[in-house]
């Protein structure tokens, strides 16, 4: 994402979902409906593509936190505001609208940070499918997991799921999970590779918030390479990925936080991470 902006000034109030940001560059996005499961809407959906564009943009955050407010991490679309309200849309109407969902999901893998999904209840439909699209997916033993597109007459290829779940848990197990729709508890999903780190019972906001810090404070370029080329080298032949593995540590050995390392090393201190 270009740091560049046109007019468009920055956002000041989000309406459906709440943001904050510590003096370290960890953000916490939090889906707040918890009345509701935290059953996305319209609104909440846009709300996410935008504010992921917008600290995409500005580069001031180092790590991001996606967590659900109440029981649960967010139980997919809101059956009354979307799937009762698609069914009066146009075909036009519905892809925009399926377009925005997979923004949503791009915003995620693109975004020059690392993003943690905190887990805890239910990860449904979309929910599932954000929490998939983060780098890290940190669950208590509360967390279960459905992928429900099939079970409401729909491709269970839903916002990028049938590209990225077979690459993070295998084909087998993203096709029992895309056709059959079954719910996947914490211990099957972290066995399978769904979940990152399994916490303790009400710890997972905790241990990603940790996880964030930790991320934060290391060297920010270097993070944010890493996750470029995880995405980018999927669909790469060998040769193109080695190739572009080149070109980027070339462009880092000449960045400031490559030098900061051998000064550190060479002078017996932690590094100062600059992200340059």
């Amino acid at each position: 994402m270009s740091p560049f902006t046109g007019s468009a000034p920055r956002t000041e109030t989000w309406h459906h979902l709440t943001y904050t940001v510590d003096t370290r560059g960890v953000a916490t996005v939090t889906l707040a409906r918890p009345e509701k499961l935290n059953a996305l809407t319209f609104g909440a959906y846009a709300d996410l593509r935008d504010l992921l564009a917008e600290l995409s943009r500005e580069r001031a955050v180092r790590a991001l936190v996606l967590t659900g407010a109440g029981r649960g991490f967010c139980s997919g679309g809101d059956v009354d505001e979307i799937i009762g309200a698609t069914l009066a849309m146009d075909t036009a109407q519905l892809l925009d609208f399926n377009r925005m969902t997979g923004q949503v999901v791009r915003a995620v893998r693109e975004a020059p940070f690392p993003v943690i999904a905190a887990v805890h209840g239910v990860a449904a439909g979309a929910g599932a499918v954000l929490a998939l699209a983060a780098d890290f997916r940190v669950a208590d033993p509360s967390a279960r997991f459905a992928f429900l597109f099939t079970r409401v007459g729909l491709s269970g290829g839903d916002m990028g799921a049938a590209y990225l779940l077979p690459r993070v848990v295998g084909l087998g197990h993203a096709t029992r999970l895309l056709m059959l729709g079954d719910a996947v508890r914490a211990p099957e999903a972290e066995r399978i590779g769904l979940i990152s780190e399994l916490t303790d019972e009400g710890r997972a906001d905790a241990a990603a918030l940790a996880l964030a810090r930790r991320l934060a404070d290391g060297p920010a370029l270097a993070h944010a390479q890493t996750k470029a080329l995880l995405t980018a080298e999927l669909d790469m032949p060998l040769a193109a990925a080695v190739e572009l593995d080149a070109a980027t540590q070339a462009l880092l050995m000449n960045g400031e936080d490559y030098a900061e390392f051998h000064a550190a090393f060479t002078g017996k201190r932690p590094p100062r991470w600059q992200g340059r």
